[in-house]
């Protein structure tokens, strides 16, 4: 099978898959009793108010929360696939309109995070797999399993105390004061570059940390065998031998990993994302769970799915290419 092929039969699997999830998706948002009409009146009861019943059935009616559950689902698959996501109930916006601006903040921190994770963990993890059982091993190793061991939200209170306690300065947030409402220009984006190291610095932490174990054990296996002594006996630099051979080899479980860090960068940083106050779309799904707000949480859950999607594909290609024998299989 040639790759061409072999990418588009990944492609036209990603299409039936992306309907299953979405009807997962959706399913799991509506597993919670109650729905949002429900959260709204105990939220308004709390604070002392009161809704009579014909009120909140008439708004149940216009969000079509009284329609059985395959009818809700129909209609809104059937306007997300035109990139209509609905109304939040909540915001009482498009959740298009509250989703984008999130997401590519979100994408943004993800991208920034995974690029810096590889150009730290490839080099790190190829260097401890090679000088095993050296100083400079050790050292790397007990960094990974620090980093394995401290939580982000963790380490993102402790920058914020270090930040305002012994710099004076706020390390919380993507943008200064200035930029946080502006229309994007040139300057705000230099504002965001300048604000990005923090959540790319704790989120990537851990990532990091577990890309250099995957890469070392991975490169410890393929060093062995007979094909690297075999190259090494025919006079090979070892600096060509590792890069030709066993790292390329070793890189396909590290490839695989594209699949969930990326997601897992988004999602996994919801606690991350409150104690820095990122403008993100961690929070806003947070809440939207909270409140039962189905098209917002929705909308989200949903582009979750598709980037681990998204993720998986980008794996299987680049397996593809890294190592023919898998479009075999």
């Amino acid at each position: 099978m040639s790759l061409a092929e072999y990418i588009a039969r990944r492609l036209l699997w990603a299409i039936p898959l992306l309907f299953v999830v979405s009807f997962i998706a959706f399913t799991i948002i509506q597993l919670p009793p109650g729905d949002f009409i429900t959260s709204l009146a105990a939220k308004l009861a709390e604070s002392g108010q009161d809704l009579d019943m014909g009120t909140l059935d008439a708004m149940r009616e216009r969000y079509g929360l009284g329609d059985p559950f395959l009818v809700q689902y129909w209609k809104w698959i059937s306007r997300v696939i035109v990139g209509d996501f609905g109304m939040s109930m909540e915001w009482r916006e498009p959740v298009s309109d509250l989703i984008w601006d999130r997401m590519a903040l979100s994408f943004c921190v993800a991208a920034a995070t995974i690029l810096v994770v590889w150009a730290v963990a490839l080099p790190l993890g190829v260097y401890s797999a090679v000088q095993k059982y050296t100083a400079g091993d050790y050292i790397i190793t007990a960094i990974g399993f620090i980093g394995l061991a401290i939580p982000n939200f963790l380490l993102a209170i402790f920058l914020l105390y270090v930040g305002v306690i012994y710099f004076g300065t706020e390390v919380s947030g993507l943008f200064s004061a200035q930029y946080a409402g502006a229309p994007w220009s040139w300057g705000k984006f230099v504002d965001l570059l300048s604000h990005l190291w923090v959540p790319v610095l704790i989120l990537g932490t851990s990532s990091a940390s577990s890309l250099i174990r995957i890469m070392r054990a991975n490169l410890l296996d393929e060093l062995p065998k007979p094909y690297v002594t075999t190259a090494r006996a025919k006079g090979l630099s070892e600096w060509h031998l590792l890069v030709r051979y066993p790292v390329r080899l070793a890189l396909s479980p590290f490839v695989s990993t594209i699949g969930w860090v990326f997601p897992s960068i988004i999602s996994g940083s919801i606690i991350t994302d409150v104690v820095l106050s990122l403008p993100t779309a961690g929070p806003m799904m947070l809440q939207a769970l909270k409140s039962q707000d189905m098209y917002l949480a929705g909308g989200f859950v949903l582009l979750l799915c598709v980037l681990s999607i998204i993720g998986m594909l980008v794996s299987d290609i680049l397996l593809g290419i890294l190592d023919p024998r898998v479009r075999y299989r």
